[in-house]
């Protein structure tokens, strides 16, 4: 709240079928009692990404139409955004049932449904569950003034003015009433087919005919749209899908079966070690332990202390979604999307003992690192891929080198890289700190000036927090890189650059003193 955000929240860490297959896995991970779904915009090719998206494990697939939307979408988005949710509907179904997927997920579809023939229309075309979304608000008093984003909706409906909110009058009965009538309308269309039920009738497109055409349109005349009333081949099973897929045998189910960890998990206080190895097979460690406390203690009521120590190569998503009173170590290394979603605890990742490269030259964990965290540390003894704190919106983090696009979107937190660091720092970056290790002088050539600026540290302050970050990672990973900084912290902080984006202008380690503004200036 009161973040101004350059982009809103999307999955900045899917960017195929595979990032989307291991989001997929992390939701399971962190709630094995919850179904998790994949929306799909209706477009020409929908039913090969709705078959990666099965086999992903997704339990619902949403299929949006076109049409509705909110009142506050672009007029670009609602005009040239998808395409009909009939075509994307019937492309999904028959590519699902044709390879023989379709009974492993729900077929939900929505995109501006109003009535009872179209809940039909849509079951013929293979949806088991059907979306209603503008309509619902028309029917509670919405006037699509368009409106809604400048808080000044003139009925109540989407505003945080209370003289404007007085003026709303919709009640759930208006719902409730309006949504009968469309079952009613259902009940009349199936008896006029002949049938009882909807299940009776998902998927049998064979009983949908095109329209006579009255009138003959030259951009129309070549469409061919005959596959909407071709049956899909392959089993066709209606799917309401009351238990969730699972992600098998994972390792959270043996740090669990230890005693020591379930009691503390259980009182929610007392604490518990446990040491083990793992491979990079073993994904989403820690995310079920932390989604069980969650589930029995809420997100701040755990007052316990659970360590963990692993050896080996850990595997994506390592301590997703971590929780306060859990700690995290890792001797060796980590893949992609470590701590991400992380709202407290600890994460420190470094090189086994025997090890003999130099740690602040080799990468120690992979991209996309601290995605939507919005707590918690992470300490890395080695160097982070790219992407690395994007969206970060609260944790601290101390890594000794980065790829491209560090801090990207970065709406809150402290980050300090005490190595190299690649292109296009703080691109979108609204909020938080950066600080960068730069003796060479070749970081400011690598930032994106959009929207933050770069300044040695001003304050006393800003050296304090600096400091105290550099002594936390030493200490939890042994770094020489910080223990080397350290030794001659004064001297060395004249090497760092501290990136600010305008919201954080006015903080006490960021208010510039004039010497300050005219050195930044000068190097830039």
């Amino acid at each position: 709240p009161g973040v101004g955000l350059s982009s809103p929240p999307p999955h900045h860490d899917i960017y195929s079928i595979e990032d989307l297959a291991q989001l997929v896995y992390d939701l399971h991970e962190v709630n094995p009692r919850a179904q998790v779904s994949v929306k799909l915009v209706a477009e020409v090719g929908i039913g090969t990404v709705a078959a990666g998206v099965a086999k992903a494990n997704a339990d619902v697939i949403q299929i949006s139409g076109h049409d509705g939307g909110t009142g506050a979408s672009p007029l670009s988005s609602i005009k040239h955004a998808g395409s009909p949710w009939e075509l994307g509907l019937a492309e999904a179904h028959q590519t699902l049932a044709s390879n023989g997927l379709r009974e492993r997920v729900t077929l939900r579809v929505d995109g501006g449904l109003k009535t009872g023939y179209d809940v039909v229309q849509a079951a013929l075309l293979g949806a088991d569950e059907y979306g209603f979304g503008t309509i619902v608000m028309i029917a509670e008093g919405c006037i699509m003034a368009r409106i809604c984003h400048t808080n000044k909706c003139p009925v109540g409906v989407t505003t945080q003015d209370e003289a404007l909110r007085k003026r709303f009058s919709g009640t759930p009965g208006d719902v409730e009433n309006f949504m009968k009538f469309v079952a009613e309308e259902v009940r009349h269309t199936l008896a006029h087919m002949g049938y009882k039920s909807l299940r009776d009738i998902v998927g049998r497109a064979d009983l949908l005919a095109r329209r006579p055409e009255t009138v003959q349109l030259a951009k129309t005349g070549g469409l061919d749209l005959s596959f909407l009333t071709k049956p899909a081949s392959g089993k066709i099973l209606p799917q309401i899908k009351s238990t969730p897929h699972g992600n098998g045998q994972v390792l959270d189910m043996d740090i669990m079966a230890d005693t020591n960890v379930m009691s503390a998990l259980e009182r929610g206080e007392g604490s518990a070690k446990l040491a083990m190895d793992l491979v990079n097979t073993d994904r989403s460690v820690g995310t079920r332990l932390c989604g069980e406390i969650a589930r029995r203690h809420g997100d701040h009521g755990f007052r316990g202390d659970i360590e963990l120590t692993f050896s080996g190569s850990a595997g994506q998503s390592f301590a997703a979604f971590l929780l306060g009173g859990v700690r995290m170590y890792v001797h060796g290394e980590a893949n992609d999307y470590v701590a991400k979603g992380m709202h407290g605890g600890l994460v420190v990742v470094k090189p086994p003992a025997n090890s003999n490269y130099v740690a602040g030259d080799s990468a120690i964990i992979g991209n996309t690192c601290l995605y939507g965290a919005t707590g918690g540390r992470l300490f890395a003894q080695g160097r982070a891929g790219e992407r690395f704190a994007v969206r970060n919106s609260g944790a601290e983090t101390v890594i000794e080198g980065a790829g491209d696009h560090c801090c990207e979107y970065m709406t809150a937190g402290t980050v300090v890289v005490l190595g190299s660091t690649g292109r296009n720092i703080g691109a979108g970056m609204t909020g938080g700190l950066g600080y960068f290790y730069d003796p060479d002088g070749e970081l400011l050539a690598n930032v994106n000036y959009d929207i933050v600026s770069v300044q040695r540290l001003p304050t006393f302050a800003a050296k304090e927090q600096l400091r105290g970050l550099i002594e936390m990672h030493t200490r939890e990973t042994g770094s020489q890189i910080g223990a080397r900084i350290l030794a001659n912290f004064d001297a060395e902080a004249a090497n760092f650059w501290q990136v600010v984006p305008p919201a954080e202008a006015d903080r006490a380690e960021t208010r510039v003193e004039p010497q300050v503004v005219v050195e930044a200036a000068i190097a830039r």
